[in-house]
């Protein structure tokens, strides 16, 4: 059975980990050997299939994360980074650091991956802690779990749109109704899930070669106007394609070329162009300083990005053993209510793959025939399974070892605080689209 055997490997890999202390990367790759043995893929297919998971994983990422670790190290060994975070103290106080963070990370988030609006805020999310003293979980916590409510429930992130898409569902009625579930429950985990029992116990580090350690005077800091115009270039390209493809009407050169600036790899690199310039030579840095800074960077990640392409490796196996397929062919014909099974079903994909968008689209194509004829809003459709996709993150994301390795945690760790959090979203995002379905409907909309 394919949900026992995802059960299983992802119990040996704690054991490898936790009890034996592998390295992630290894063990990634050793569990997928074997759940690929044990799934029946052929022994010479196997290489090539490992080949195409970390290919297509590290694909996605490594231009993402790489330039934008780069990104945030120029600005953290210029001041850029502590004088935002500096502001953020004064316009927000001390006290209420968390609610600057989420408020920070939902704007920004709203149009952008999570991993490109993490690798963007975290340098801010570090110097806050520096500056305040508090706890790493306590700053970095609610920023994720805003970020991740983002990326999972709303257009114009890939999963929704393209459950959009599959039903037809209008965009920006799903974004509309989307933004009144994701904000306060995102807001209420955010701001609740630090001050667990659990998660206050943990008290990590600031990884070594992430962040700058310099205390800089204010003389020292560039301003905030550059701080910012660096900070949110890649946000306003990248949420300026998103507007333009949502409302594009043509096929003109215009979208196009909006477009290419705007998509995640060619706005970070732009960015990294920018910084470089504007806390280089602009303030008296020489390229030389900044080429040392994109060096400490480039080290810190890479075996961040390693681990990152062994979970892609493992997921394809997943993918390629029939798990998905499974799933669909089980869970096709149960008498659930559509928005239910739509959760359900997203969720167990979720589980099972790791994959939030190979979730989503599995998942569409499954409970799409219940939605003609049951009187469903689409919007609320789309809603449930994109909510459900955030479900029980855990080995098989690379989300999951992003988050894991730039909070410094041990897996069982990440496990508690991560998989716990996505769990709880998405039921509570359950509710709100029962809830929303509800509404609509007293409103005979």
């Amino acid at each position: 059975m394919p949900l026992l055997v995802v059960g299983i490997s992802v119990l040996v890999l704690l054991l490898l980990m936790t009890r034996l202390k592998l390295n992630g990367f290894a063990a990634l790759l050793f569990v997928a050997v074997g759940v690929a043995l044990v799934q029946g893929i052929p022994v010479t297919d196997i290489p090539d299939v490992l080949s195409e998971g970390i290919g297509d994983q590290i694909g996605d990422t490594m231009l993402i994360i790489g330039l934008g670790a780069m990104v945030g190290r120029i600005m953290g060994d210029s001041g850029a980074a502590q004088r935002i975070a500096g502001k953020l103290l004064d316009a927000f106080g001390p006290r209420r650091v968390q609610v600057a963070m989420v408020v920070t990370s939902m704007l920004i988030g709203v149009t952008m991956f999570y991993e490109v609006a993490f690798i963007i805020i975290v340098p801010i999310a570090f110097t806050l802690v520096r500056v305040t003293g508090v706890g790493l979980l306590w700053v970095g916590l609610p920023m994720s779990i805003a970020l991740s409510t983002m990326h999972s429930f709303l257009p114009p992130h890939p999963g929704p749109t393209a459950v959009a898409a599959a039903f037809h569902a209008s965009v920006g009625h799903t974004l509309l109704y989307g933004l009144f579930i994701a904000v306060p429950a995102g807001a209420l985990i955010a701001l609740l899930w630090p001050r667990l029992p659990f998660v206050r116990a943990m008290d990590p580090s600031i990884p070594e070669g992430l962040v700058s350690e310099r205390e800089f005077t204010d003389e020292e800091m560039p301003g905030m106007g550059w701080s910012l115009c660096v900070a949110l270039f890649p946000v306003v390209l990248i949420a300026g394609a998103a507007v333009t493809d949502m409302l594009a009407t043509s096929e003109g050169a215009f979208p196009h070329v909006v477009g290419f600036l705007g998509s995640a790899p060619i706005a970070l690199l732009l960015t990294l162009l920018l910084a470089a310039w504007a806390f280089g030579p602009r303030i008296g840095r020489s390229l030389a300083d900044v080429s040392d800074s994109c060096a400490s960077a480039a080290r810190a990640m890479a075996m961040i990005l390693l681990v990152i392409g062994a979970g892609g490796a493992f997921k394809n196996v997943l993918v390629e053993g029939g798990t998905s397929d499974y799933i669909k062919d089980v869970t096709e014909h149960w008498a659930v209510s559509p928005i239910i099974l739509a959760w359900l079903v997203a969720a167990i994909l979720r589980i099972a793959l790791g994959s939030a968008t190979v979730a989503v689209v599995t998942a569409s194509g499954v409970v799409l025939p219940l939605l003609t004829g049951s009187g469903t809003h689409a919007e609320m459709m789309v809603l449930a399974v994109s909510c459900g996709s955030i479900a029980f993150s855990h080995v098989n994301d690379p989300g999951f070892w992003l988050f894991k390795e730039y909070f410094n945690l041990s897996v069982v760790q990440a496990i508690k605080v991560r998989t716990s959090y996505t769990t709880v979203l998405a039921v509570i995002g359950l509710g709100g689209v029962l809830a929303g379905e509800q509404i609509l409907d007293s409103l005979g909309l």
